[in-house]
């Protein structure tokens, strides 16, 4: 709402900067967020909040890339699990140094 108590509609620069956070974050933009300028500054808000590493635990760049190139040298595959999971990319990683 403005001064005058009118609701401002949401501009394309917003739609647009939330829809990308939404890709980024893979969360639905909720209809009711689009509905006014105010309600869609709050969802990006809490959107650009939330850091992509929290909320999925998928491997970094730096361990994939690193166990890539132990799997070359070594001549073996990094199992396809790895890649969707920090954790076991570490367990990998150690085990094969």
């Amino acid at each position: 709402m403005d001064v005058s108590g009118t609701v401002l509609p949401v501009t394309a620069k917003q739609v647009a900067y939330a829809q990308k956070l939404a890709l980024r974050n893979q969360v639905i933009l909720p209809w009711d967020a689009q509905q006014d300028r105010q309600s869609l500054s709050r969802w990006i808000e809490t959107q650009a909040a939330v850091r992509p590493a929290e909320r999925f635990n998928h491997p970094s760049s730096k361990q994939v890339a690193f166990a890539e190139r132990l799997a070359r040298i070594k001549r073996k595959t990094v199992p396809n699990a790895c890649f969707r999971d920090r954790e076991m990319m570490s367990r990998w990683l150690d085990s094969n140094r």
